[in-house]
């Protein structure tokens, strides 16, 4: 059914001069459920989410040690070469401890999806089990994430690339919030879990929208997420303010190690501010920075803002998934946090009998 002309998200693209959406059937879904039936053996997964500088990398390698893991990178950035410090990648150190996967298989300029994370990540996991290895993902890109976890489907309904130059025209004319407001009149839903700065994904979900006459959030919604594999997902959180502080030392840490010079080559390599991977935290406001916009405090002082927002969007997302088991990492006790995440594994995936 076509919604109704006077609704107030289409009577604001209305006016911004943008086209409304329109309705279509069930067809053009752009999320549906995947499930196994009944007789077939669900293959085993861990998962370990979090926000920014809570903590995940050194509690996964000691992890993936035990347990004899592979992990898989389930971050959107840590695919593109050339930017490591900025992405907090694993070492190559670290990587060199247990094998690591989706990690510096892309150039920055390469349009990197969900979709194609959760084939990659589909195919990674068979390959995994077939080495006898537990498959690990770590990260905080909650829909790369859940997508893998809960079989979404990513369909081309929503595929419009001449309403996808509309909304890049209206955000070159009237900037990234401009557009960010049309979709908070739509979602309000996604506009507060996407940054008014994330262009790509916010054409994305009001594409969706008109592609189909469902938000995205309602799409989500939808979703029965019924997983194809036998989970063991565990999430770490830890007070507010410490985090804080912890993201603001980290950033500090990045820029001794040369976040400023990592962003100026990628810019004397000619890859543009435009781009999604040059959009990512740590790299947008350097590059402002760097092309006169602000100084280098005022850029210092964004990014810490700006990450700090993003941590709290990354809780918000997972406190939503239903099936991840919290451990509170507040107080410094790495190996009691440690012995607990342990715990939970063996109790949900427990050793096959000798």
């Amino acid at each position: 059914m076509r919604r109704p002309q006077g609704a107030p998200g289409q009577r604001r693209i209305r006016a911004a001069g943008l086209r409304p959406a329109c309705a279509h059937t069930n067809e053009n879904r752009i999320w549906s459920d995947t499930s196994l039936t009944a007789t077939e053996t669900k293959p085993r997964l861990l998962v370990l989410v979090g926000p920014t500088a809570v903590g995940k990398t050194k509690l996964s390698l000691e992890t993936a040690v035990r347990f004899g893991c592979e992990v898989i990178s389930g971050d959107s950035m840590q695919v593109y070469r050339g930017m490591d410090i900025g992405t907090a990648k694993a070492t190559p150190q670290e990587q060199a401890i247990v094998p690591h996967h989706m990690i510096d298989i892309h150039d920055p300029d390469y349009p990197f999806s969900a979709a194609e994370f959760q084939e990659r990540a589909g195919v990674l996991i068979r390959d995994i089990q077939g080495r006898g290895k537990l498959p690990f993902i770590v990260g905080g890109t909650g829909l790369y994430i859940e997508s893998v976890c809960y079989g979404f489907q990513f369909g081309e309904g929503g595929s419009d690339e001449t309403y996808r130059r509309e909304l890049n025209d209206f955000a070159d004319r009237h900037g990234e919030e401009a557009m960010h407001d049309l979709l908070k009149e739509i979602d309000p839903a996604s506009a507060e879990r996407i940054h008014a700065n994330d262009r790509r994904r916010t054409i994305r979900a009001l594409e969706v929208f008109k592609a189909t006459g469902m938000t995205m959030s309602e799409h989500l919604a939808g979703q029965k997420k019924e997983s194809p594999y036998e989970l063991c997902m565990v999430g770490l959180t830890m007070d507010r303010e410490l985090l804080y502080k912890r993201i603001e030392a980290r950033i500090d840490l990045m820029l001794e190690e040369g976040l400023v010079r990592e962003v100026e080559g990628l810019l004397e390599r000619g890859f543009s501010t435009d781009l999604v991977s040059m959009q990512g935290l740590g790299y947008k406001e350097i590059a402002g920075f760097l092309k006169g916009d602000y100084d280098l405090p005022f850029a210092v002082e964004l990014l810490k803002r700006n990450t700090r927002r993003f941590a709290k969007r990354q809780l918000s997302w997972f406190r939503r998934m239903k099936d991840i088991r919290w451990i509170d990492v507040t107080e410094p006790n790495f190996s009691a946090h440690l012995q607990t995440f342990h715990d939970i594994l063996a109790g949900k995936f427990p050793p096959d009998p000798e």
